[in-house]
């Protein structure tokens, strides 16, 4: 077996179940679970529609490059969506099944484990996604503390130098997963000069892109700020996903887009690993790509949950709106496990215990005393738990 396996934590939501062990939840309420970060909408019909028109497609082999239909809507989006110039099709735009697979994929294919003891950087807390790529690539995750003191920015200026030059590969989150955080033009620029200097590759994770409150101020993208600030996409390279963005987690339909010549390479990796996508789904991504009506409906029933849920939540947790994306990142005041287990106890409602999400670095776990909330359940579900919330800390 490969030694790293054994280097791997069990997922969040092993632990969650763990720590629930043994807990029966109160039969006075329905249960609501604001765990996990799936998106609970409702698919929109003519996406469903083109899936099921193209099932014919199940008959051929799809190519890993995918179609060319499909990756002229995907650069389309990108044009409009960042104003930037529409990405080359045949070399900067890969379409994945999902990004979480593509993130994963992606280290595999990018460190070299034969130079002097690799480094993987990311946000702390953090997709797990990142660590588990990191160690089974040969890697040393290497965590960047992110935290209330400074807006959950990633301080990059905290990182050794002797750190850096050991350093790969970057992942950043942004809208970041949990705190909602949106890296700014500056971060950006900071992140680009230390990448020149050490010429490690930037994995720009943008799941949450499309899940933002003010629809005149969407967020920064990874090749958005490359081309605002006069660069080309050398060692970068962004994921998104349609999972959030149209509600289609079950497709798992996404892609990757950015330097070309290190897309080559992914491409050639993709051609070993099996991952192309299937035709009736390319289809339907077409059609999801191409439509932004139900992209802002689906912004506006977040924005409805959050509008209602944040005040009650205020009244008895340390929380506020977050920039983009759909959680809630609440500090408890208390232990997070405790917090967890007497909400799922006293009120049958279901959050992430913060430190799950992190690991302890630099003498702290970030995570810790916090909560992640889900807004992803109806608008009644997420107003019910907030007051339930409000009676287990009266």
């Amino acid at each position: 077996m490969n030694p790293n396996l054994s280097k791997l934590h069990p997922y969040p939501f092993q632990k969650l179940r763990d720590l629930f062990q043994g807990v029966t939840p109160t039969p006075a309420y329905r249960p609501i679970n604001l765990s996990i970060g799936e998106p609970k909408h409702d698919t929109p019909e003519f996406i469903k529609q083109a899936l099921a028109e193209n099932l014919a497609g199940l008959s051929n082999y799809p190519t890993t490059l995918g179609s060319e239909a499909l990756r002229q809507a995907i650069a389309g989006w990108m044009a409009r969506r960042y104003g930037i110039p529409a990405p080359d099709i045949d070399r900067q735009i890969i379409p994945v099944n999902g990004s979480r697979e593509a993130l994963f994929a992606f280290a595999q294919a990018v460190i070299d484990p034969a130079q002097d003891n690799p480094v993987v950087i990311s946000p702390n807390p953090f997709y797990q996604i990142y660590e588990g790529a990191a160690l089974l690539a040969g890697a040393e995750p290497y965590f960047i503390n992110t935290l209330p003191g400074n807006g959950y920015q990633m301080d990059f200026s905290t990182v050794p130098a002797a750190v850096w030059q050991r350093t790969q590969l970057v992942y950043v989150c942004s809208p970041g997963n949990p705190t909602g955080k949106v890296m700014n033009l500056d971060d950006w620029r900071a992140l680009f000069d230390l990448a020149d200097r050490y010429g490690f590759v930037i994995a720009s994770d943008e799941c949450y892109s499309e899940i933002y409150f003010d629809e005149t101020a969407p967020p920064l993208g990874a090749l958005q700020a490359a081309h605002q600030l006069g660069r080309d996409y050398s060692n970068l390279v962004m994921f998104s996903s349609l999972s959030k963005r149209s509600n289609v987690p079950g497709m798992r339909s996404g892609f990757v887009a950015g330097d070309a010549a290190i897309l080559e390479k992914f491409l050639l990796y993709r051609t070993y690993h099996g991952c192309a996508m299937s035709p009736a789904v390319q289809a339907a991504s077409i059609a999801a790509w191409s439509d932004e009506q139900h992209v802002r409906e689906n912004r506006r029933l977040y924005r409805e949950k959050f509008e209602a849920v944040t005040p009650l939540m205020r009244q008895v947790l340390d929380v506020a709106m977050p920039e983009a994306a759909f959680y809630l990142w609440a500090d408890t005041g208390e232990s997070d496990t405790e917090f967890a287990r007497r909400l799922y106890r006293d009120c049958n409602v279901t959050v992430l215990p913060g430190s799950f999400l992190a690991r302890e670095a630099q003498g702290i776990n970030p995570g810790k005393g916090f909560v992640r909330i889900a807004l992803v359940a109806s608008l009644e579900e997420c107003v019910e738990a907030a007051h339930r919330l409000k009676n287990l800390t009266a």
